[in-house]
């Protein structure tokens, strides 16, 4: 026999059951407000809201957090890495060149 007060709680089951199931389903909300004062219009904010578990969000093709380096660290290391094999290519040309002469735009590259 359970003591009075600690019976299960059939609505947090449910809630679960609802969280698992917009989670790996998925749910768009979609709005747009705008502010017109005299058919000018003064304000449109578009709002668009997905949410998903990762794994579904990366099977509908989003998965931009993978790619943005203050949310990723992996992100940043490619960054890092193209850049190296950029300038490692672009020293390789610059060395085969014979101390070619190196421009403002290559500074700057």
């Amino acid at each position: 026999m359970r003591p009075l007060g600690h019976e299960p709680a059939a609505g947090s089951a449910n809630l679960a059951d609802i969280l698992e199931r917009v989670l790996d389903k998925g749910v768009v909300i979609a709005g747009d407000i705008r502010v017109n004062l005299l058919d000018i219009e003064l304000l449109t904010v578009k709002l668009r809201l997905v949410v998903a578990s990762v794994d579904r969000a990366k099977e509908m093709g989003i998965d931009w957090w993978e790619d943005d380096p203050a949310l990723s660290s992996r992100a940043g290391r490619r960054a890092l890495d193209a850049e190296n094999a950029r300038l490692r290519a672009r020293l390789a040309e610059l060395e085969a060149g014979g101390g070619a002469r190196v421009t403002r735009e290559d500074m700057t590259r």
